[in-house]
């Protein structure tokens, strides 16, 4: 079932001088069970959008139809507890969170805290430290004296550790080096494809886009502008011109190369197919 905003909007600091309206009339369907990235430029109202889906921000009007639950404005949702254990929302430095004495108490919490017992707590938290690739050697130490890579994942791990259907997860790679922005992004790409995750993400990386994400949606001026498969977003790189988005480097070159006469069909969407295209081509061009 679809993540559905109907007619909503968001106003902050209603009635007051620094009113703001973050959201307005926004009406979106996002697919379960894709990889869908919330693009656009600062303030136009990404993270407001996203904050939605575990009533963390409440409509001022409109309603938010998440997996069986409706959020209306006006009205306060129940079931508030349940729902932020089905939809995970990682903030943009979620190892700000970390608090516990150990990493494996640390990441055991979250299942502690909806009501799971000691026992079955910890076998939630070791897989969920499994999944981001954190073994037992890490299990006794103190979040403190992770790596900054190793507190991100050890974060999201806590949250993974409740099971959650929906993982939102607002600029995750912000901070962390190529490398990690890379182990990263294939950890996300994995749950999603291997645990079938719903993976929502706020980024302004065109790279990861274009490379992980099944859906994007491009948000400006607090609406949704475009919604559309990310094949179909990057084939016309004038549109991201228009947006002033930097597309992918592999797009940037594919369009010099045919601005140059070679012929780059839309399906050579990798750089191996890229490749094989130019050396086709190559001795025809000199």
């Amino acid at each position: 079932m679809p993540i559905t905003f109907e007619h909503v909007s968001h106003i902050y600091s209603d009635g007051t001088p620094y009113r703001y309206v973050a959201l307005s009339d926004v009406s979106l369907n996002l697919t379960e069970g894709k990889i869908t990235a919330i693009i656009g430029q600062t303030g136009s109202g990404k993270s407001t959008l996203v904050q939605h889906l575990n009533a963390l921000l409440l409509p001022s009007s409109g309603t938010v139809k998440v997996l069986d639950r409706t959020i209306e404005a006006g009205t306060q949702p129940k079931g508030l507890k349940s729902l932020r254990g089905r939809v995970g929302l990682v903030f943009q430095f979620p190892e700000y969170q970390l608090f516990e004495e150990t990493v494996l108490k640390d990441v055991a919490f979250g299942p502690k805290n909806f009501g799971v017992s000691e026992e079955d707590a910890v076998v939630k938290a070791k897989a969920a430290l499994k999944m981001v690739d954190l073994g037992s050697e890490y299990y006794e130490r103190s979040p403190l004296e992770l790596s900054g890579g190793q507190k991100r994942r050890a974060a999201i791990a806590g949250i993974l550790a409740m099971d959650p259907q929906v993982l939102v997860l607002d600029e995750p790679t912000a901070g962390l080096d190529p490398q990690g922005t890379i182990e990263m992004m294939k950890l996300f790409y994995n749950l999603n494809r291997k645990y079938q995750k719903t993976v929502l993400i706020v980024t302004h990386d065109m790279e990861q886009v274009f490379k992980y994400c099944d859906e994007v949606v491009v948000m400006a001026n607090g609406k949704p502008m475009i919604k559309t498969d990310v094949k179909s977003f990057f084939e016309d790189s004038t549109r991201c011109e228009q947006l002033n988005i930097l597309p992918p480097a592999l797009i940037r070159m594919r369009d010099a190369l045919r601005a140059r006469g070679f012929d780059i069909p839309s399906g050579a969407d990798d750089i191996d197919a890229l490749a094989a295209c130019i050396a086709k081509q190559v001795k025809h061009h000199g």
